[in-house]
């Protein structure tokens, strides 16, 4: 189906009379910008770090043994050389924003301490990413004697031979592997 300019014109004008006149209503902008509300896409940024990741942390760990608990650190400094920055935020419509912060320490390049916020862990942090939908009922997965009884029954062959698939009729099919090896 095609619209043509005219059809496209006159939908353009109908919107703007009907814009027109809701703008001339008091108050009526406000109400509509209240009802209508843009899309905000999820963002998350940064390293999430759990408790039991920190609790994992003991004091004389390589610099490698932390980047493989913590992950790479999202921020690293020339002048503070003996720490690391994890920074994890997560923005999501109708919840308040989240942001951890996690400064990690060495002495000698090795592990000394960690500061930083209280750290949720990993089973806290997924029950607060839960999704505002309602979960529906699960349905009953099985079947009653009763539905079964509708079905016919199949019987089932007594051999695998019979039970194995058979090649086409006519199927002539060349070896697979040359005759002279």
């Amino acid at each position: 189906m095609s619209v043509s300019f005219r059809s496209g014109a006159r939908l353009g004008a109908l919107a703007l009379l009907a814009a027109g006149s809701l703008a001339g209503c008091a108050g009526s902008a406000d109400r509509l910008a209240s009802m209508v509300t843009p899309y905000r896409a999820d963002v998350v940024q940064g390293n999430f770090v759990s408790r039991e990741q920190v609790q994992a942390l003991q004091p004389g760990m390589s610099r490698q043994q932390v980047r493989e608990i913590l992950g790479t650190p999202l921020m690293t400094s020339l002048f503070h050389a003996d720490r690391w920055e994890y920074v994890f935020t997560i923005r999501r419509q109708g919840v308040e924003d989240q942001a951890r912060h996690l400064a990690v320490f060495f002495k000698d390049d090795r592990f000394d301490h960690a500061e930083g916020d209280e750290m949720p862990t990993e089973e806290e942090f997924v029950a607060s990413l839960g999704s505002s939908v309602k979960p529906s009922k699960v349905p009953q997965l099985q079947a009653s004697e009763e539905q079964l009884a509708r079905f016919p029954k199949s019987e089932a062959p007594a051999d695998k031979a019979a039970a194995a698939p058979k090649p086409p009729a006519g199927g002539n099919y060349p070896p697979l592997e040359p005759a002279g090896q």
